[in-house]
C-alpha cells in the first residue's frame, strides 16, 4: 500500500520537507516558507504518514534525516529539479535557451567564474545564475545537501557519486612584503624561509591543504603561523609586513591591489600545482541550462580565461557530464 500512499505526496509537501532538511529547524523552515511552525509540523507529520516511516530525527538541536528520510530527500530534490528542467525546456522551445543554474564556488574561484559567466550570459541572456560562494567546508556542505547544480572546487570531494573534471590551472604562489630580504633572490630554497611567520587559511581550505601536504612530504614544520580566513585580508597582511603566505595566482592577478602589492618570491618547487575542477553529483540530474553552460565551457573557455590556464583536455568536458541516456 505504500506505493499508493506516495501518490498523495504533493509538491508543497516535498518543498516543506526539503526546506526543513536543509535548514535543520522547523522554525527556520517556517520563516523561509512564510508559514507558521504548526503548519510546517503538520505537513511533516503528513509526509511521514504517507511514507510510513520516520523521516527526521533530532540531533544536537537540529532535525536531520533518517536513512529513509535521506532517500525521500534525494527523491524530492530530483522530482522538483525534473519539474524545473521541464519548465526550462518548455520555455526554451518558446523563447530560446533559458532556465536557472545554481553554482557553488570556493572563494578563490570568484575571481574567474565571472569571466566565464559574462560571455555565457551575452550568448544565453535567458539563463539565470545563482552563485553561492564560501570556503571549502561551506561548499562541501552544499554539495552534500544537493543545493546546487554545479560546483567549482580546487580539491574536489571523492566518492562514486562525484563527477569531476579539471578545467583551469590554479597555481599557488609564495608571496612576501615588497621590502622582504628574499625579494629578488633566484631559486631560493624553502628551508631559508621556514622560520618566518606564515599566514594560513582556515583548516579545510584547499590552499592550506595543498601547502600542508607539500610541507609534510618534505618533513618541514613551520614554527610560526597565524590564521586568516580571507584571501584579500591575507594579501593585505602580507603586503603590510605581517608575514609570508601561499596564495592563488588568480587572487593576485584579479585583485585591485594598488599600492598594497605583495612580491612573489622565486622559491624552488613554487608555484605549487593546483587546479580547479568542475563538479556535479552523479546521482542528480543536471538541468538543461547547466548542460548548456558545460557545453559553452568546453567550446569557449579559452576565450574567457588566459589559454595557458585552461586544461588541455577541456573539449572532453561534455563527455564527463553527459546526461544519462
Amino acid at each position: 500500500m505504500a506505493n499508493v500512499r506516495l501518490k498523495h505526496l504533493s509538491m508543497r509537501l516535498l518543498e516543506v520537507f526539503i526546506t526543513v532538511v536543509r535548514l535543520g529547524k522547523v522554525s527556520a523552515a517556517a520563516r523561509s516558507l512564510h508559514l507558521t511552525q504548526p503548519t510546517v509540523s503538520l505537513q511533516l507529520k503528513k509526509i511521514a504518514e504517507l511514507v510510513g516511516e520516520p523521516l527526521l530525527a533530532s540531533r544536537d538541536g537540529n532535525m536531520v534525516p533518517t536513512e529513509v528520510g535521506q532517500e525521500v530527500y534525494s527523491a524530492a530534490c530530483d522530482i522538483l529539479l525534473r519539474l524545473d528542467d521541464l519548465d526550462g525546456f518548455l520555455g526554451g522551445i518558446r523563447e530560446g535557451s533559458c532556465g536557472h543554474i545554481r553554482i557553488g564556488l570556493v572563494t578563490t574561484a570568484k575571481y574567474v567564474m565571472p569571466r566565464i559567466l559574462g560571455p555565457f550570459y551575452r550568448r544565453f541572456p535567458g539563463v539565470q545564475v545563482t552563485l553561492s560562494i564560501g570556503n571549502r567546508a561551506h561548499v562541501l556542505s552544499r554539495f552534500e545537501q544537493q543545493e546546487d547544480d554545479l560546483y567549482l572546487f580546487s580539491h574536489p570531494p571523492a566518492g562514486e557519486r562525484v563527477l569531476a573534471s579539471r578545467i583551469i590551472a590554479n597555481p599557488l604562489k609564495l608571496i612576501a612584503p615588497q621590502d622582504h630580504w628574499a625579494v629578488g633572490r633566484k631559486r631560493l630554497a624553502f628551508d631559508a624561509l621556514k622560520g618566518e611567520r606564515f599566514i594560513m587559511r582556515e583548516p579545510g581550505s584547499a590552499t592550506r591543504m595543498m601547502f600542508e601536504s607539500w610541507l609534510s612530504a618534505r618533513g618541514i614544520e613551520l614554527s610560526n603561523t597565524m590564521q586568516i580566513e580571507s584571501n584579500e585580508a591575507i594579501r593585505l597582511s602580507v603586503a603590510s609586513g605581517l608575514g609570508l603566505s601561499v596564495i592563488s595566482a588568480h587572487t593576485l592577478s584579479e585583485s585591485d591591489m594598488g599600492p598594497e602589492k605583495p612580491a612573489v618570491l622565486d622559491v624552488m618547487d613554487f608555484p605549487l600545482r593546483s587546479n580547479w575542477y568542475l563538479v556535479a553529483r552523479r546521482d542528480k540530474r543536471l538541468p538543461q541550462s547547466a548542460l548548456q553552460l558545460i557545453r559553452f565551457m568546453a567550446e569557449h573557455l579559452e576565450e574567457c580565461i588566459a589559454p595557458g590556464y585552461v586544461a588541455d583536455n577541456i573539449d572532453a568536458l561534455n563527455g564527463v557530464f553527459k546526461p544519462p541516456g
